[in-house]
């Protein structure tokens, strides 16, 4: 009897020790995401919708880069870093919801869109080109719209969209919704996730092929690592997140767009963005469009060659030569 206790002791002590190494490891890396944040230079503007922070980058001819889901004006920012280096100025603003701006009662892209006006205005800019990126698709196409003379270009990168014709999602359950809402607010179960189960993630969360990471270079896994660790702290992003989780085209009619347009996804998106790429560039007059046979939603080998197109894409338009060829 007495072997035994000590046994369960002893076991009981691993436990504590181990959970207590585990918590330790998760608040070393919630840290380091808050100090990743809090480190980018981020100013904040008064919109119709109420606070909006933007972060910028490089310098040059001046792009709108509109994060998409789990990001912020750091993914932004991260996303569109090859442009920077190419010769471009990123402004980067976070959407509703997410680090810096708050989310107002009405969180349409249409409403998100026309914030976007009040930066460039406070920024004293005529006009941008505007990248929308996943999810940040759907207030580029909305800001292309509504603001033409605002836009000088519109490059959607694996947009994701809900594409008329197709069958709609099935709604989710109040307890289902309970459920995501409580997951997105939790750091420490997402941090579980990425830490224990990084293939998972890419697949779920990234839409990406694991296998095609693992086949990649040490760079490229490298960088899939720190979109997984980017979007720590989610707390930060919970109200975006649930809002783009549920959000949709609206009334967004594409077939209004007369700026220049230019789409890109690949075929082994997880999330599918190459039927909403098709979609855009078939109902877009003079639309371009670009869909990679592999490369999952993040571009896994494709980066150099996509923001090489875009670059020139956006210099043709311009009437300017390439930056940073």
């Amino acid at each position: 009897m007495k072997i035994t206790r000590w046994v369960f002791a002893a076991l009981l002590a691993v436990a504590v020790i181990g959970a207590g190494t585990l918590y330790a490891r998760y608040q070393a890396a919630l840290i380091e995401a808050q100090q990743r944040l809090a480190a980018f230079a981020v100013e904040q503007v008064q919109t119709r919708s109420g606070p909006l922070a933007y972060a910028e980058a490089g310098d040059g001819p001046p792009v709108l880069m509109i994060h998409g889901s789990g990001g912020g004006y750091d993914q932004g920012l991260s996303m569109a870093g090859p442009l920077a280096e190419r010769g471009y100025k990123i402004i980067s603003p976070s959407r509703f919801g997410y680090p810096g701006s708050p989310a107002p009662e009405d969180r349409s892209a249409n409403a998100q869109a026309d914030v976007f006006v009040d930066l460039l205005d406070a920024l004293g800019l005529d006009q941008v080109a505007v990248i929308g990126g996943s999810a940040g698709a759907r207030s580029a196409l909305a800001f292309a719209i509504r603001h033409p003379e605002r836009c000088a270009a519109l490059i959607l990168i694996v947009p994701a969209l809900d594409v008329p014709g197709l069958p709609p999602v099935e709604p989710w359950s109040p307890l289902q919704e309970r459920l995501v809402k409580a997951a997105l607010r939790s750091d420490f179960l997402f941090w579980l996730a990425i830490e224990f189960m990084p293939d998972r993630m890419t697949r779920l969360v990234l839409a990406t092929d694991p296998a095609l990471v693992a086949a990649a270079g040490p760079a490229e896994q490298a960088r899939v690592a720190r979109i997984r660790r980017s979007i720590l702290p989610v707390s930060a992003r919970a109200e975006g997140l649930w809002a783009d989780t549920v959000g949709g085209y609206g009334d967004l009619d594409v077939r209004r767009i007369a700026v220049p347009t230019l789409a890109i996804s690949a075929e082994d998106d997880f999330f599918d963005t190459a039927t909403s790429a098709r979609h855009i560039a078939a109902m877009v007059d003079g639309a371009e469009l670009i869909v990679y046979p592999d490369g999952g939603h993040i571009w896994i080998g494709r980066g150099k060659e996509m923001f090489d197109t875009i670059a020139a894409f956006i210099d043709r338009i311009a009437g300017n030569p390439t930056n940073g060829q």
